[in-house]
């Protein structure tokens, strides 16, 4: 009875510690399918420190490990598209065709981009700028390892420049996704793409800001870095010390097409959320209330008699829209939106996006010097039109 109590117990723990090295190396085998909630399996990071060592005491000799863990999850994306060149005026001259037909009729032409992308799941899932693939009809990615494969686009979104590709090769190395509330101004940041197409590439930084407004996007939380982020960046990833995902290197600005030491990245904790809803839908769905809004100044809450600054005024409503059918009027000065303070425009943008479609929210407004609450309720925020291509 002892011998067999004894196989039993040294059985036991055998098994726990397979179950402990199969859950720290391979999470992703325990996952039980069929309840359809995980549609990506995305890795997050512990919640370590971001600081550099010698914020802690030590100093760091290297950033290479960073760079070993994050560089292989980081891709080039190559894209083309069928462009028709503008012809010369003389094309459309009858003289000249006489004599010469329509041997001088000019071809479409294949136009190249080059971008960058992270490996964002196992599953093949890549995450992008919209405006790398913007209407691209090639689109082919290249991994750090060597290995190239067509990819398929699963959905963008025009308003936050993201898009998600997908890819069909086995043992992708995913990012680690880090914690966008432990990112502060001076942590130190590094930028992986491939400026200029020269190659992947790693840059060196500090977060310079955070929540930079450009109006380079409708929804916009950038963090700002003084990484350098060139053309060919855009797509890539821009990491912690420790290799860490914190966002998407989208833009910069210059004078002259190079960096100036001023780049732009869209937070992680974004573009996680809009990833997430183009892998499940296909697109992403936002609320709107149907208003345009402008910022607040010191002259503007002086001559509506408020205390202070605060709030957006309402310029304009939409014909039809649910500020309009709530009751919500040009010249308005909306305070609150679902309890929830709207210092600036953006901020109010931000907030009724993330109302769910069909629900009702509060207004909170200041007409006349007096303030007043309004439900309403909340529509879907209609797409963006798409640009037209010019020849």
């Amino acid at each position: 009875m002892h011998r067999l109590w004894l196989i039993f117990a040294q059985t036991v723990t055998v098994a726990l510690a397979l179950l402990l090295v199969v859950s720290t190396l391979r999470p992703d085998l325990l996952r039980l399918g069929g309840n359809g909630a995980s549609v990506v399996t995305v890795t997050e990071s512990t919640g370590g420190s971001a600081q550099p060592a010698a914020a802690r005491g030590t100093s760091p000799q290297s950033f290479s490990p960073a760079v070993r863990r994050a560089m292989p999850s980081v891709v080039n994306v190559s894209t083309s598209k069928e462009a028709k060149i503008r012809r010369h005026p003389l094309m459309d001259d009858p003289l000249f065709r006489r004599f010469f037909g329509d041997q001088f009729e000019s071809e479409p032409q294949r136009i190249p981009s080059l971008g960058s992308g992270v490996i964002v799941g196992t599953e093949g899932y890549i995450l992008t700028n919209h405006h790398v693939i913007e209407q691209a009809d090639e689109i082919e990615v290249a991994l750090n390892d060597g290995r190239q494969a067509k990819a398929v686009v699963v959905g963008t979104d025009p308003e936050s420049d993201l898009a998600v590709l997908k890819i069909n090769l086995k043992n992708l190395p995913a990012v680690t996704f880090g914690r966008p509330e432990q990112v502060n101004v001076g942590d130190v940041v590094l930028a992986i793409g491939n400026p200029f197409g020269v190659g992947q590439t790693v840059t060196m930084g500090i977060v310079s800001a955070l929540g930079r407004t450009q109006g380079i996007n409708t929804f916009e939380n950038f963090i700002q870095t003084d990484a350098a982020i060139n053309p060919g960046n855009s797509g890539g990833a821009l990491v912690d010390i420790q290799g860490n995902l914190i966002g998407i290197n989208t833009a910069i600005y210059s004078r002259s097409g190079g960096s100036l030491g001023i780049g732009f990245a869209i937070p992680v904790s974004l573009a996680r959320q809009v990833m997430e809803q183009i892998i499940q839908t296909g697109s992403v769905t936002r609320g709107w209330i149907g208003v345009e809004v402008q910022d607040i100044t010191a002259e503007l809450a002086e001559s509506f008699k408020l205390s202070g600054a605060r709030g957006v005024l309402i310029a304009g409503i939409v014909r039809g829209g649910p500020a309009e059918r709530a009751g919500v009027k040009a010249g308005d000065v909306l305070l609150e939106v679902d309890g929830k303070p709207v210092p600036d425009s953006s901020t109010m943008l931000n907030v009724a996006a993330a109302i769910e479609p069909g629900k009702a929210a509060l207004l909170k407004l200041v007409r006349s010097g007096a303030e007043l609450s309004l439900k309403v309720t909340v529509g879907k925020r209609p797409k963006p039109r798409p640009r037209a291509e010019t020849d």
